[in-house]
């Protein structure tokens, strides 16, 4: 019994290592000057520290309003993923209506559906309704995912439905269940829709690249991408940027670990 025990923390070591070396390396690596990241003896500790890859990240283009930028789309996004799936999750839980089991397959199908064959007509859609080249066209297409309404279905269920039925009795409405008795109750999967919304959106690259074509709209992902350029990429700031890019995440994970690990279990649990 101990044998195994010791293994499996063997194993989840080596994981945290793989994992989380080459994230260490990179913030290590954004304070070391830049003959140090060339050097044919190249150190995983830097020899001399220094901010300048900082500041000059920070000097070279609006990083500033990208970083805004991006904390615009990925909160924004969030909060409208956040409300939207966890009521359709409801509805499809709670709710015993004609065709409901066809409804999920169907929003499951489409899980299936690689993104670049759907771009095209999300592009066309937006571009009609006037949205293209605007944040929106990065906020609203992600508000309802076919994963977060699964996950958020599957957390549900667990929730009797005598507590719903009790409320309903006593005369509550439906949107008083769903504020009152739902949102309280689905804390943990909420918890773990809000990581997964913020992380895609945060670290979301090519549908940007698609949406926007104004340099002042740009998320953080695409001005870093834009640092490579034709002639050379700046080693330094790419380094220095990519590390302010993983704080938001870090700090959203720390924060919710607990719920996102509860949840993550909860919604497995019955189908």
């Amino acid at each position: 019994m101990k044998k195994n025990i010791w293994t499996n923390y063997l194993i989840a070591a080596l994981l945290v290592v793989v994992f989380l070396v080459p994230v260490i390396y990179i913030l290590l690596s954004s304070f070391k000057p830049i003959n140090e990241l060339f050097t044919n003896t190249p150190a995983f500790f830097p020899r001399k520290w220094t901010f300048d890859n900082y500041r000059g990240a920070l000097a070279t283009g609006n990083f500033t309003k990208y970083i805004f930028n991006s904390f615009i789309v990925a909160i924004t996004s969030t909060f409208l993923a956040v409300i939207i799936n966890t009521m359709s999750g409801y509805a499809l839980a709670k709710f015993r209506f004609k065709g409901d089991t066809v409804i999920m397959i169907m929003i499951l199908s489409t899980i299936m559906l690689p993104l670049e064959i759907i771009m095209v007509p999300i592009f066309q859609v937006l571009k009609f309704f006037g949205l293209y080249n605007s944040l929106w066209a990065l906020i609203i297409p992600p508000a309802a995912t076919p994963t977060g309404i699964f996950l958020m279905r599957q957390y549900l269920l667990t929730i009797p439905d005598e507590i719903i039925q009790s409320a309903r009795i006593d005369g509550a409405s439906e949107w008083k269940i769903f504020t009152k008795i739902i949102l309280p109750n689905a804390k943990p999967a909420i918890a773990t829709l809000a990581i997964f919304s913020f992380m895609w959106r945060w670290n979301d690259y090519v549908w940007p690249l698609i949406a926007i074509s104004d340099p002042k709209k740009y998320t953080l992902q695409l001005a870093i991408a834009n640092l490579t350029g034709e002639f050379g990429t700046d080693y330094n700031s790419v380094l220095a940027i990519s590390a302010v890019s993983m704080i938001p995440m870090l700090i959203v994970f720390i924060i919710f670990q607990r719920q996102f690990v509860q949840g993550t279990m909860d919604s497995g649990m019955k189908g």
